[in-house]
């Protein structure tokens, strides 16, 4: 897992942008083969989605060949309500980009079969390969999109009951009114989103501390779905010093470090693309396979370390003898002769039968 700190919220939204940006660039997505980026609603990644609008009107990105899954929506809003996820995106990124509106999809919250539009969500990702990145942010309480705590770890796209805490952070956009706010979301399982190729989570503020250490110094719990990040290959987690105020100092002090050796010897914190990787494994495995990298004991197919014959002296052939015959001359004793101690039955040594 890679955990980026930067001082402000402001900074750690530009990286992650700035990161997505060169994702895309090195991906090269085509018609044939887009780019399939996951994507939040919320306050968290509303600074994201500022600085993507910016670098596309600046004519450094284009989202054309870019097919998006957001992670969730609520059940029974209006789509066209001002609080709906799908007004959310539109407001924030889509109708500022020149994404496809074909290439958009977003759950329906009011589909009349809530579990069959679920059940199509998941086929949609798989028909078209699969998310290459997933970007995320938490609640309070550590959960991603809306698997509250308690969720399965390995849950897919399903309908999903809200938790009070989630009601209450969420009141702030119903006018603070806490029956006005949906109790039910459609919304991405764990597993969905562990999915990915890559899962990007922004997490800033003091209030989100507690779930960002939960995350990254306590184990996988399912009362923290954040937390299951710890199991993909590729997470990373980009926060604002507030965030950090519950971890340990040598927590924050490794991460910084890691960053810092990273980028002085040249090695930034991008993902190679799957294609880079698999030209690279197909190079190896061509390798791996020719006649010089045969195996010494006519295997195929893999490198085996050259057989070194380590020199050995000869043992001498063991000799049998007498004790007697080991043993340095003793004074006195010249001109006797050993002989073999005559083994004999203990009944030959008693000098008459003992009557009873």
């Amino acid at each position: 897992m890679r955990l980026i700190i930067r001082d402000h919220k402001a900074e750690a939204a530009q990286y992650i942008s700035d990161y997505i940006v060169d994702r895309i660039k090195t991906f090269a997505p085509t018609p044939q083969k887009p780019f399939v980026l996951g994507l939040p609603t919320g306050s968290s990644p509303e600074g994201i989605y500022k600085r993507l609008v910016q670098r596309y009107r600046a004519g450094d990105i284009s989202f054309k060949n870019v097919v998006t899954f957001n992670m969730d929506e609520y059940v029974g809003l209006p789509r066209d309500h001002p609080e709906s996820y799908h007004s959310f995106m539109y407001k924030h990124f889509f109708s500022h980009v020149d994404v496809d509106p074909a290439n958009i999809n977003i759950l329906n919250g009011n589909a009349p079969d809530l579990e069959a539009e679920c059940i199509a969500y998941e086929e949609k990702i798989k028909h078209v390969g699969g998310i290459e990145l997933f970007l995320g942010g938490i609640g309070p309480d550590g959960h991603i999109a809306f698997n509250e705590p308690g969720s399965s770890l390995t849950s897919r796209t399903r309908v999903k009951t809200l938790a009070y805490d989630t009601l209450q952070a969420n009141s702030r956009y119903f006018s603070n009114d806490l029956s006005l706010v949906p109790r039910m979301a459609l919304t991405v399982g764990v597993q969905t989103v562990l999915d990915a190729r890559e899962v990007v989570v922004i997490i800033t503020g003091a209030h989100k501390a507690l779930a960002l250490r939960k995350c990254i110094e306590d184990g996988v719990n399912h009362m923290w779905t954040l937390s299951s990040l710890q199991q993909h290959a590729h997470a990373m987690i980009v926060v604002d010093e507030d965030a950090t105020l519950e971890l340990q100092v040598k927590t924050v002090k490794y991460f910084k470090s890691i960053e810092q050796v990273a980028t002085s010897e040249g090695f930034g914190q991008g993902l190679p693309s799957a294609a880079s990787t698999r030209r690279k494994r197909d190079s190896v495995l061509q390798e791996l396979n020719s006649p010089k990298s045969a195996s010494p004991t006519g295997g195929k197919g893999f490198l085996f370390p050259p057989v070194v014959e380590a020199p050995r002296a000869v043992s001498p052939e063991l000799v049998p003898d007498s004790m007697h015959q080991r043993l340095p001359p003793t004074p006195g004793l010249e001109g006797l002769e050993a002989k073999e101690l005559k083994l004999d039955s203990m009944h030959e040594r008693v000098d008459s039968p003992t009557e009873v």
